[in-house]
C-alpha cells in the first residue's frame, strides 16, 4: 500500500512555507526533500506522531540541493548512516563537501544563514546514489520516474508516481499556495535558464500528471493550468527584468523597481494576509538577481556570437 503525507516544516514558525514529503510503501520509508536543518524539529515531530523516527528512513530523495530543499540531509545521515540520498550528478559533490554551496548562500543571505537553515553538514561519499534522469526508482512496491527539469537550478530533478498520478517537482513550478490564483516565479541565481526551464515544464506536462506537489507549498490539483500559468508568470518577469536592465541608470535601480513591479503584482492579485505570507517567503530581490544574470549571459553570448 502507498501512502504520500505532506509534512509542514513550519519553517521559522511560518506554516506553509516548506513542504518535505513521507513516501511510504511496504515498510519502506523515504523523505523527499527533508528541507533544511530549522525544519527538522517539525519533521522529527511529524515521525514521531506516526510512531516512526529518524532511524526508520531508508533513503533521503532530493529535487536539488538549495538548502531549504536538502539543508538538513547531513544531519540526518549522521543520525541514520544507512540513509541513501538520491541526488543530480550535477549537486552530488556539493552534498559531499557543501563549502561551495554555502559560500553562495551566504552572499544571497550575508550572516543570516544559520538562522534561516540552521547547520549544513557534509554527506559521506558512500550514502549518495547519483541521478541523470530517466531512472525508475524502486521504494517498496512504489515506482518513481527520474526526470531531469533543469531551469531553476542545473541540478534540479523532478520525480513521478504513476501509480498515484503525482508529480514531485520542487522548485519548478515556482511558489504556489494551495487554492490561491497564480504560482509565483522562484528564480534565484546563478542557474535560471528560461528555456530550458520550458523544456522541463514541457516534460512533466508530458506526463499528464492528475496533480503536482510543489515543495512551497502543496498540492496543484489543475497541472496543466498551473504549468500554463507559470509559464506565463516567468515570461512576466522576465520581461520586467530586461526592462529594468535596459532603462535603469544602475543596479541598484533596476533591483528597486523590480522589487516594486513585483511585489505590487502579488498585492493586486493576492489577499492581504496571503501577499504578506508570499512576499516573506520568496525574496523578490533573488529573483532579480537571478533573471538579470540570466539576461547578463544571454547578451553576452549574443555579443560573442556577432
Amino acid at each position: 500500500m502507498l501512502k504520500t503525507t505532506l509534512v509542514d516544516t513550519n519553517w521559522l514558525g511560518r506554516p506553509r512555507s516548506i513542504a518535505a514529503v513521507l513516501l511510504e510503501s511496504d515498510g519502506h520509508r523515504a523523505i523527499l526533500d527533508p528541507g533544511p536543518a530549522s525544519g527538522l524539529p517539525a519533521l522529527r515531530a511529524h515521525l514521531a506522531e506516526r510512531g516512526l523516527s529518524v532511524a526508520d528512513l531508508e533513503a533521503i530523495l532530493l529535487t536539488h540541493i538549495h538548502l531549504d530543499h536538502a539543508g538538513a540531509t547531513g544531519l540526518l545521515v549522521r543520525e541514520n548512516p544507512r540513509l541513501e540520498i538520491y541526488v543530480h550528478q550535477a549537486g552530488m559533490l556539493h552534498m559531499a563537501d557543501p563549502s561551495k554551496l554555502l559560500a553562495s548562500a551566504d552572499r544571497l543571505w550575508p550572516g543570516q544563514l544559520g538562522v534561516l537553515f540552521g547547520e549544513t553538514l557534509p554527506v559521506p561519499l558512500g550514502n549518495l546514489r547519483v541521478l541523470k534522469g530517466g531512472e525508475t526508482l524502486v521504494l517498496g512496491a512504489r515506482s518513481l520516474q527520474v526526470l531531469y527539469t533543469p531551469g531553476h537550478a542545473s541540478h534540479h530533478v523532478s520525480y513521478f508516481d504513476p501509480a498515484e498520478g503525482t508529480a514531485f517537482v520542487g522548485d519548478t513550478a515556482g511558489f504556489y499556495l494551495e487554492g490561491l490564483p497564480y504560482p509565483i516565479p522562484v528564480a534565484p541565481p546563478p542557474d535560471i535558464d528560461l528555456e530550458i526551464w520550458n523544456v522541463s515544464l514541457d516534460a512533466i506536462a508530458a506526463l499528464q500528471p492528475s496533480r503536482m506537489l510543489l515543495t512551497h507549498f502543496g498540492y496543484a490539483e489543475n497541472p496543466t493550468v498551473l504549468i500554463r500559468e507559470y509559464r506565463e508568470s516567468l515570461r512576466r518577469w522576465s520581461a520586467l527584468a530586461a526592462d529594468f536592465l535596459r532603462t535603469q541608470p544602475d543596479e541598484q535601480r533596476g533591483l528597486d523597481a523590480f522589487v516594486a513591479a513585483t511585489k505590487a503584482e502579488i498585492e493586486q492579485r493576492l489577499a492581504p494576509a496571503d501577499a504578506e505570507h508570499c512576499l516573506f517567503n520568496i525574496g523578490l530581490n533573488l529573483s532579480w538577481l537571478g533573471l538579470a544574470r540570466y539576461h547578463r549571459k544571454r547578451a553576452a553570448a549574443s555579443a560573442k556570437a556577432d
